[in-house]
């Protein structure tokens, strides 16, 4: 008996299909736990349109001719540019069937959402990626001309500029979302993905935070130990980051987009009942939480049957 040595050979009363289900934070657990090995399959797919970045990266580190660094910086640049976006709507997708407790075959699944949603996802991804350099050149530039000029007037676009890319953030928690979820067109996904940065403020703000320290966690260990950042980032923490955006995000699009587009046509939206809920007549019966338990068989004397 013990820990290792359990009784396999008998089984309980099984699991009703009319048990309540998990809500909230019991069931986040419950599904990250759950898909906790296949969120680093998804990162290492992720990662590969990182690759660009670590190419410059190693061309700045190792090569020493001015003009090939200048090249492979330019050619590796817009090779991310193009490709980062449609990559995030891929593993949008990904995450999206993951909460709504969807089977997913994940290669397949990936690269059909990059491909069906390639040109909303390359503008999208062009933007965020406008937005992060601003974000860094204002770090380095406004506060060298706030010395230069001695005025701290020039803090005031280098803070504009900070909400602004934490307005952008929150509208990728959405934006990606309902490009893979609905057939919104580009400019009805920002406005929407707008609204909804500011409607659901209160977990928005959580999953910034969330957000936000993971990349500061990121950052410095890239500062102070950058052998263990490019041996982890490969496997985290992209895909489990987006996992939590997503298990946070979602419902607010069901409740504000989706619902109300089902709604509008008299329908129930099929992700919060699920399409397999139809009662009919099946050969087989659900027993769940009925059956008897089965007991485990005595030994016998003599030869074993197999």
């Amino acid at each position: 008996m013990g820990f290792f040595n359990r009784d396999y050979e008998s089984a309980g009363a099984g699991i009703s299909k009319n048990e309540p289900k998990k809500k909230g934070i019991l069931l986040f657990f419950e599904l990250f736990f759950r898909k906790f090995w296949l969120l680093f399959g998804v990162n290492m797919l992720y990662f590969i349109f990182f690759l660009p970045a670590v190419i410059s990266f190693t061309a700045i580190s190792f090569i020493k001719n001015g003009r090939i660094v200048t090249a492979v910086l330019i050619a590796m640049f817009l090779v991310f540019t193009a490709t980062i976006g449609p990559a995030t709507a891929g593993m949008t997708k990904v995450m999206r069937n993951f909460v709504l407790q969807k089977h997913t075959f994940i290669v397949r699944d990936f690269f059909r959402a990059f491909k069906v949603n390639f040109k909303k996802a390359l503008a999208v991804g062009i933007i965020d990626v406008v937005i992060a350099a601003s974000v860094f050149s204002s770090y380095y530039v406004y506060p060298a001309l706030a010395q230069q000029f001695d005025t701290k007037l020039m803090y005031v676009p280098m803070i504009i500029t900070f909400s602004l890319a934490f307005v952008v953030i929150m509208m990728n928690f959405y934006i990606y979302l309902m490009m893979i979820a609905t057939d919104l067109s580009l400019k009805n996904l920002v406005k929407n993905s707008f609204a909804l940065s500011f409607i659901a403020m209160k977990k928005n703000v959580l999953t910034l935070i969330i957000y936000l320290l993971t990349l500061v966690i990121m950052f410095f260990i890239f500062l102070y130990a950058p052998a263990l950042f490019m041996f982890i980032t490969p496997f985290v923490p992209a895909a489990h980051l987006w996992f939590i955006v997503c298990f946070n995000s979602y419902p607010a699009i069901q409740k504000y987009v989706i619902n109300p587009y089902y709604e509008s046509i008299g329908e129930i939206n099929p992700e919060i009942t699920g399409d397999y809920d139809i009662e009919e007549e099946s050969v087989f019966k659900d027993m769940g939480g009925k059956e008897q338990p089965v007991e485990k068989r005595k030994p016998t004397k003599g030869k074993r049957i197999s």
